[in-house]
């Protein structure tokens, strides 16, 4: 690929996904853009970028993004941010709320969502709590994964024996043991695809706790500003923002007070 046409595709992914790719990133992009080139037939990435260009539906990018698009995740990555949402939730029911709104912006293949799920089920401990997630990303592809809710032995290593047990329903499938998230998640889940680098966003009530980590690492300060403003007027006075703890918001000027590093409370 030469530099300008990867210049090219890395302003498409920037204009659209507000991910900021640097010069490091050529060899990646060639990569992932190959996988989606062999899918259509496409044999060179100055033929896809034109297919790209003029294709006029938006389903191309919508495919371009999701091959671009980093899906690490795992279930209870970054423990402690678990813990603080359980603390939260067991006083919140304490003191008789009664609803509770969760956003995780960065969904990915659903790891992170259900994590949450499970935590909210079990802080409840069966008391009648009108609890819902809103679980966004990207990538549909991504989404699709989450949705359907079925990981391997291996993706459950985080999970503890007894979430195992409640949460989710064993089965063989092709001679391997695979886990599918139980109803009881699912039906407290909205999966929704959202571009984080396009606010204002469509969500209309006000949000407890947002989960938004290890996914600003890839904006640029302006999209970081303009996504932790609008998350700022998406909160409840007093709710929560958990980034990433490889994460920090000292570049954005934001009126979200630092509790402790990676999480931050409206005032």
């Amino acid at each position: 690929m030469d530099h300008q046409t990867f210049n090219t595709f890395r302003e498409i992914v920037y204009v659209n996904s507000g991910i900021a790719l640097n010069d490091t990133k050529e060899a990646m992009v060639s990569a992932r853009i190959a996988k989606r080139m062999r899918a259509i037939g496409i044999e060179t990435h100055e033929q896809y970028l034109q297919f790209l260009l003029q294709e006029e539906s938006g389903n191309e990018i919508t495919h371009f993004l999701d091959v671009i698009s980093t899906n690490v995740t795992s279930f209870f990555r970054e423990p402690s941010h678990f813990e603080f949402l359980a603390k939260n939730v067991e006083n919140w029911i304490a003191k008789g709320k009664d609803r509770i709104r969760i956003w995780c912006a960065a969904a990915s293949t659903g790891e992170e969502p259900y994590s949450i799920a499970m935590t909210l089920l079990d802080a409840a401990g069966g008391r009648n709590v009108d609890m819902r997630i809103l679980a966004t990303d990207i990538s549909t592809s991504a989404l699709s994964r989450a949705k359907k809710g079925m990981y391997s032995s291996s993706a459950l290593e985080g999970v503890p024996e007894l979430y195992k047990r409640r949460f989710f329903v064993r089965q063989k499938q092709n001679n391997e043991i695979v886990y599918t998230v139980a109803d009881v998640l699912k039906n407290i889940i909205v999966f929704r695809r959202l571009n984080l680098s396009k606010p204002p966003f469509p969500m209309t009530g006000r949000l407890d706790i947002v989960f938004c980590r290890n996914v600003m690492i890839y904006f640029d300060n302006s999209v970081r500003s303009r996504l932790v403003n609008e998350i700022h007027r998406l909160l409840v006075p007093s709710g929560y923002l958990l980034t990433g703890h490889a994460e920090g918001l000292t570049s954005v000027k934001t009126e979200l007070r630092c509790l402790e590093p990676s999480i931050y409370q409206k005032q």
